[in-house]
Order: C-alpha cells, then structure tokens, then sequence
C-alpha cells in the first residue's frame, strides 16, 4: 500500500499532470525558436536563452515564483526577472552595446542622424495604434518601443511604466522582430526603392580623429541628458560604454563590458525575458494585439527610414543610397548588415556597411529619446 501510494505521489508530481494544453502550445513555440536560432542561425544570442526560458516556465511555473512563496522552492528565474523590472539588465546592455560600437561612422556624417530619427516614426505610430486598440496611454508606450527593434529599451520602458504584465509579450515581440530583421526588412527595402538606387555607390567616409570620438560620448551624454534627464540611465551608459572604447586608457574595462559582462547580462536577461511567456500569461488577446503592433511599427519604422533616405538621395543629386536608411531601427548591426547584404545583391562591388552604421547607431540613441520623452511625458523618472 505505501509503495502504490508513493508511487502515485512521484506519477501526479509529473509535469504531465500539472500542465495544461496553452503550456504544451508554449512549448512548441520555444522549440520553434530553438529551431530558427540553431539551424537557421537567426540571432542564437537571442533566441536561445529567450526560448529555454519559455521552456522552462511552461514545464516548471514555479520556477518564476519567489522561493519559499506557497511553499515552492524555485524562483530562480523570479529574481533574474526583478532585474529587467528594475531596469538593471538594459541599462547594463547599453554599455556593451557602447563598447562594442564604432561611432565613427555617426560623426563622419551627422547627417545619419536624420535618417536614425526617420526610422523611428515607427514607435509613434504603434502608440496611437495602441490607442485605438484600447491600450492605456502608459500601454501603448511600452509597447510602441518594439518598433523601434530595441529590446532593452522595450524592457526598459515597461518596467518604468509599470507595465510588468505586459513586459514579457513586448519583450519577445521586440527580441524576435530583432531576429528576424533579414526576412522583414528586405521586401520593404526593395518595394520603396529602385534599382538605380539600391546601386548607389556612396564616397569614402571622412577619417575621424580620436579626439572626436572621445569627445563625441562626453557631448551627447551632456548635452541630451540636460534636455532630457529620463535618458540618462540608457543614454548615459551607452556613451560610458563607448568612452571605454575610444579613451583607450581602460582596456581592461572595454574587454569586460564587451564581452564577458554583455554575454553574462544577455543570458541572464534572455532567459528571464522567456520566462514571462507562461501560457497563462502570453496566450490571450493582448499578446495577439502586441504582435500586431510591434510588427507594424517595425515595418512603418523600416519604411520611413528608406522614403527618408530617397528625400536625401534627391537633395544630394543622387550621393546618398536610400538603403542605409532601413537601418535607422536601432538593431545594432543587424540592420546594417542588411543594407550591405541587399546594396550587394544587385552591386558585389557595393560596399554600405560603414555608411549604414551612422543611421543604425543614430536608431539607438533616437530609440532611448523616444524612451525617455514617454517617461517625462508621464511623470516617470
């Protein structure tokens, strides 16, 4: 008797009696992006820890509930997550991102910046978008970020806008279109531009002295943070980040932060992020409609950027390639690569990639702008 009944206590502890059919649904999503990252290569970086995340909540849910809470014992994840709400991890990211990034490009041509701003009328249109979907206004903020293909600044502005329900669907949302810039971006690149265009050779960059490149994050980080405080944990980090690089006086510190820091932060970070996506907590209308939007803001994002691109190709009598304005969404170097990669289909000898980092390192700074103008907008700080 005590056999069978402990036998029936190990069966009913089982993951098969304690899920339900929306976590098995969940399951298969993550195996579907394990798939897309691992076979087809899509952002592993990404990808993978966002989706063993997913795995693991939707096997083991108490593993985002606080140890000890109703007698669970997991929580793992639970803490690693109170780090996005804190927005502890993104702000962490940007200064990797910062010290992995040459601005050099961005000071060469200033005029990277316009096209960076372009690409982000995406964002706006999301959040009127949310607005007439019945969002709240602080909602449709969080939300609107995805189009701007910035997952940091995504979790960013949910967590300051207390939007933590929302968080992992926006999250997921802004990681994947992040993933899946090389499938979205092209059509639109190709469909708003000719073929004329898209062979546009662009001249050599100016050559940029390490005293600007120096000043450059010092200037932007005074300059933005005075008009705009509310950026200063994004902005502010990501030129710390970048100063590491370019004083070249702390090489110790650029190493850690571009590397082992980052990779520690993104794993931390991605893993959370996929343990948000509980099927209780993702499969519902809302997720559908942040789908939605995010997709739509990014493609608006993607658009606006080229239509910008071509009005500086007519006013420059054809020196500026309207493909490097796709890359004003602030996924660093995703988008940029994409530029190269569809400049080259039609020209190999075409060479984009620097001239499209101005736009796609202007996409980020104009990405955590966006962010910070919805924080002071509401009161946040």
């Amino acid at each position: 008797m005590y056999i069978v009944e402990t036998l029936d206590n190990l069966i009913h502890q089982t993951a098969f009696f304690n899920l339900e059919l929306g976590n098995y649904v969940m399951i298969a999503v993550a195996l579907v992006f394990l798939l897309l990252a691992i076979k087809f290569g899509f952002e592993p970086l990404l990808l993978v820890p966002i989706a063993f995340g997913m795995l693991l909540v939707n096997i083991y849910p108490d593993i985002m509930v606080p140890y000890g809470e109703g007698g669970a014992g997991g929580g793992l994840l639970y803490y690693f997550y109170k780090l996005d709400e804190w927005a502890i991890l993104p702000s962490l990211i940007f200064m990797g991102v910062g010290a992995m990034t040459d601005f050099g490009p961005l000071i060469a041509n200033p005029k990277s910046f316009l096209l960076g701003a372009a690409a982000q009328f995406g964002i706006f249109t999301a959040y009127f978008g949310a607005i007439a979907m019945h969002f709240n206004d602080k909602a449709a903020a969080a939300i609107s970020i995805i189009g701007g293909a910035d997952g940091p600044t995504s979790i960013f502005l949910a967590g300051k806008l207390g939007q933590t329900t929302l968080m992992g669907p926006i999250a997921v949302a802004a990681y994947s279109y992040m993933a899946l810039v090389p499938i979205i971006q092209p059509p639109f690149m190709k469909l708003f531009t000719t073929e004329k265009e898209r062979k546009i050779k662009m001249g050599q960059l100016r050559p940029v002295s390490k005293l600007e490149k120096i000043l450059f994050p010092i200037v932007v980080t005074i300059v933005v943070s005075l008009i705009l405080p509310t950026t200063a944990p994004l902005i502010g980090m990501l030129m710390l980040g970048n100063l590491f690089r370019e004083s070249g006086v702390v090489r110790q510190l650029t190493e850690t932060a571009s590397n082992a820091l980052m990779y520690i932060v993104v794993i931390i970070l991605g893993t959370s992020v996929g343990a948000t996506t509980s099927a209780e907590a993702f499969l519902n209308l809302d997720t559908i409609k942040i789908v939605i939007l995010g997709l739509t803001a990014f493609i608006v994002g993607t658009i606006a950027g080229v239509l910008f691109g071509k009005l500086m190709c007519w006013a420059t009598k054809g020196k500026v390639n309207p493909l490097i304005g796709s890359a004003g969404v602030s996924a660093v170097p995703m988008a940029a690569r994409v530029s190269q990669k569809v400049g080259a289909e039609y020209d190999p000898t075409n060479f984009l990639l620097m001239h499209a980092m101005g736009p796609n390192v202007a996409g980020v700074i104009g990405t955590a702008v966006a962010a910070g103008t919805f924080m002071a907008v509401f009161g946040v700080f």
